[in-house]
């Protein structure tokens, strides 16, 4: 009797055990999925927050701005010289930094002007991007058309019989000039002039050239076909920063053609006579007179002149040269950091990952005067940590450049790569873990 009692003891002991087990897994499985509604409620909330609206963030501008109205600014500082105390004889000019956009010498340089060939610089433009997009390649070949042909001024003289490839083509353009090639091109890629001339216009008003008209692509003058120092400074710094093989072509001083029998010498004399000189485009005309844009690098400063209206060529490249060598002169680079580097990790909230990368944007670099005491400071702001989603190259902070107290420069922090806040089968997922975690 005594051991059927105690069996019976067991077993009911047992059996309660197995009630009370139940009734916690059934507990914490109610609490999970409590919790993985609210969570699924929070993430469908903050998703549609955050793809209200798309937006980019401006290098240049430094705040986020909507697709449709982001654009190239460059940028005035304590630096900035203003007037003509060099005395420079021409109607306009600009000598900008390359890499940081900041604004040197500043004569006029928004005064709407007519720009000869230098309009070709936009076209250039326009065959580059097509060319590193994949759109177009170098050994793609063009037809002459008609109204190429037919062209005036600078030349190859093509016929309507011959083709050239893009690598030619771009050659003749950026070498001698060449309206025929550049028509060419531009009826090769927009299938006419006027498509052509439409897409460099908007391609203006994306980089915020707002002194700027373009009639058409080659430069020959025509009413209302207009731009300004400024402009023509935004555009040359767009080509050589976002597709510097372009200088391949620029820095050519004498190259052929058709096997030799057409002769190529550059329009651009600073080419064999300026040390550094990486191009860039000259521009003629009885109504424009003599325009030249010119860029040069020594050591790691690389600058960009403009010259507009001046009364001959020996002296727009006199201009150029004197302009050039003002800034090499009295003006330094320091380099803080290299784009892409990392500054340090940050914690990532709700996201598929637990940290993120905080990287430099772009080169960390500032310009500054050899004739000044230069005290150098910077100030990072950055938050410790960030709530998911995160996009790759968002902006997380910023790193603010001052010389005696005054701010010159400022880098974008960005995340070096894209995390997804959690989503409904990643949280499934960790909410399941946690589950059968807690049941063992």
């Amino acid at each position: 009797m005594v051991f059927n009692n105690n069996c019976s003891i067991s077993k009911e002991s047992n059996s309660s055990n197995d009630i009370s087990s139940t009734k916690n897994i059934l507990y914490k499985f109610l609490i999970i999925i409590l919790c993985f509604c609210v969570l699924l409620f929070s993430n469908i909330s903050t998703f549609a927050a955050n793809n209200a609206t798309t937006y980019v963030w401006s290098n240049q501008s430094k705040k986020l701005e909507t697709a449709e109205t982001s654009s190239t600014i460059l940028n005035s500082s304590s630096n900035t010289v203003t007037g003509n105390p060099l005395g420079l004889d021409c109607g306009s000019a600009c000598l900008i930094e390359q890499n940081t956009g900041l604004i040197i010498y500043d004569y006029n340089m928004h005064e709407p002007l007519r720009p000869a060939s230098i309009t070709k610089i936009m076209s250039i433009l326009l065959i580059m991007e097509a060319l590193d997009s994949g759109k177009i390649s170098l050994t793609d070949k063009v037809p002459c058309t008609e109204d190429a042909a037919g062209m005036g001024g600078s030349q190859i003289w093509l016929d309507v019989s011959e083709t050239l490839t893009v690598d030619e083509m771009l050659k003749a353009i950026c070498v001698v000039s060449a309206n025929d090639c550049v028509v060419a091109m531009a009826n090769y890629l927009e299938g006419s002039q006027e498509a052509f001339v439409k897409k460099m216009n908007q391609k203006a008003k994306e980089l915020g050239m707002n002194d700027t008209c373009f009639k058409n692509c080659h430069g020959i003058d025509e009413e209302g076909h207009v731009t300004s120092a400024y402009d023509i400074a935004i555009m040359s710094r767009e080509l050589l920063v976002n597709h510097p093989t372009i200088t391949k072509y620029t820095t050519i001083w004498m190259d052929s053609l058709r096997d030799g029998k057409s002769s190529l010498v550059n329009t651009n004399k600073l080419v064999r006579n300026y040390n550094g000189c990486t191009g860039l485009k000259t521009g003629s005309t009885s109504l424009a007179l003599y325009n030249l844009a010119a860029s040069a690098t020594r050591s790691d400063l690389s600058l960009i002149c403009v010259i507009m209206k001046a009364p001959t060529t020996k002296v727009r490249f006199a201009n150029a040269q004197q302009l050039l060598d003002y800034g090499f002169s009295n003006y330094s680079i320091k380099s803080f950091g290299k784009k892409g580097e990392k500054i340090k990790s940050i914690k990532v909230n709700k996201g598929t990952s637990q940290s993120v990368n905080v990287v430099f944007e772009d080169n960390a670099e500032i310009l500054f005067s050899k004739n000044n005491n230069n005290e150098i400071t910077q100030e990072m702001i950055l938050e410790d940590s960030i709530d998911a989603p995160i996009l790759e190259k968002q902006k997380l902070g910023e790193i603010k450049f001052s010389i005696n107290g005054s701010v010159v420069s400022s880098v974008n922090l960005v995340a070096d790569k894209k995390i997804d806040r959690l989503s409904f089968a990643s949280m499934a997922k960790s909410i399941m873990y946690t589950w059968f975690n807690l049941c063992r």
